[in-house]
């Protein structure tokens, strides 16, 4: 727990988040993920940012082919704490293999960046890394730029960079060829 303004504030676990969904506390329409025991409220998706994350789903699953599932703004189980809603993610398997529960592993993680860019750089980053997610992607919709976040260390990455729309780049997971940056970007 900790104190903002003097008052405490409940932190919830996964499992309690995924009891008050299951039992309908909240509405159906709700945006909503758990990040570090806090349940916040997603930000609308625009149409910009929806062609974006339709463009980089379909650019990773040409891109890893067969054996891996890309799933799109799904609960992905980070860690006891935590069920973000990655705009896109790059697991391994397939999508009957996560019947039962949300993958808690990942290839590469990415989110698509407008009114979120600080979040996406922020908590998001941090609690990505601690995880131990060894790619982290943030397609950064306003600067038209891709930051590519490796090598995970504590609540960082060691390795950060950003790519111009002229840059290529090969994901650590696969072999495939490279990809423009400007094939994500709407």
């Amino acid at each position: 727990m900790s104190a903002v303004l003097g008052l405490t504030t409940h932190r919830f676990s996964r499992a309690q988040y995924e009891r008050m969904v299951e039992a309908g506390v909240f509405e159906p329409n709700d945006r909503l993920e758990l990040l570090d025991g806090e349940i916040i409220d997603m930000a609308p998706r625009k149409s910009r940012h929806a062609t974006a994350v339709t463009l980089v789903g379909d650019t990773l699953r040409t891109i890893f082919g067969p054996g891996v599932t890309v799933r799109v703004q799904l609960p992905f189980s980070l860690d006891d704490h935590s069920e973000p809603e990655p705009d896109v993610a790059v697991v391994p398997g397939s999508p009957r293999d996560y019947r039962d529960a949300h993958p808690s592993r990942a290839f590469l993680v990415c989110e698509v960046a407008d009114t979120t860019l600080a979040y996406d750089r922020g908590r998001k980053l941090a609690a990505y890394a601690r995880a131990g997610i060894s790619e982290y992607w943030i397609l950064d919709l306003i600067g038209e730029t891709l930051e590519v976040c490796r090598k995970p260390e504590g609540g960082g990455y060691t390795e950060r960079r950003a790519m111009s729309a002229n840059a290529q780049i090969s994901p650590l997971a696969t072999s495939g060829p490279p990809i423009e940056v400007r094939e994500l970007l709407p």
